[in-house]
């Protein structure tokens, strides 16, 4: 890949991770419920889940994903069905800062956070329609594809680590100066309205013919 045409995926790539979606609204929960230090194993997960898509999308299965109605209709509900059960989740959360724990009282795992925010972006087919529309445009198919996809996924791993980050800390600033149990239990029924809102904007999308 040339300079040039890195430059331009470059920032193409920022554009992707600053723009509002789902795995924003989990890093910002995430820094709400756990501060930035555990909420950022969130992001970490996101990352995976981007190079689960490019992953498939190089290996040609996107394009079965895009192609195939029942494949992206099974992909599309799972990543519906997933987010609003994170948003009943979040809804349902008590307004306990750093604690997040599940119904049994089991504390969230650093490894439980990873595994959420891959989710959210690897169970989602808009995600994988959006690459195979974004990144063959930035490929030369007259040198080995693998080294190219290898710079696309470096990169927009960068800029999602980036981001994420600002949204993580940004909330924890809100955890760290929010003392009322009651306003934190606003804020996670916010959040938790969000992801089901994501989730009902994901089963509205459909890919293009």
């Amino acid at each position: 890949m040339e300079f040039s045409v890195w430059l331009g995926f470059f920032a193409a790539s920022w554009a992707i991770s600053l723009s509002p979606g789902a795995g924003a609204i989990a890093a910002m929960s995430a820094g709400l419920n756990h501060g930035f230090k555990r909420g950022y194993f969130t992001t970490f997960g996101l990352i995976l889940g981007i190079l689960t898509q490019i992953v498939l999308v190089g290996a040609g299965l996107g394009a079965v994903i895009a192609a195939s109605e029942q494949a992206y209709l099974v992909v599309k509900w799972a990543g519906v069905a997933y987010l609003v059960y994170l948003g009943i989740q979040q809804w349902r959360a008590p307004g306990k800062p750093l604690v997040a724990q599940q119904a049994d009282g089991v504390q969230v795992t650093r490894w439980q956070l990873v595994l959420r925010g891959w989710g959210i972006n690897a169970v989602n087919p808009k995600g994988t329609v959006f690459l195979l529309a974004v990144v063959p445009q930035f490929l030369d198919l007259h040198h080995g594809l693998a080294p190219q996809y290898g710079v696309i996924a470096a990169t927009l791993a960068f800029t999602d680590a980036v981001v994420m980050a600002g949204y993580t800390a940004l909330a924890a600033r809100v955890l760290s100066a929010l003392r009322s149990e009651a306003h934190l239990k606003a804020l996670n029924r916010v959040f938790g309205s969000l992801f089901v809102a994501a989730g009902a904007l994901l089963a509205t999308f459909k890919r293009s013919v």
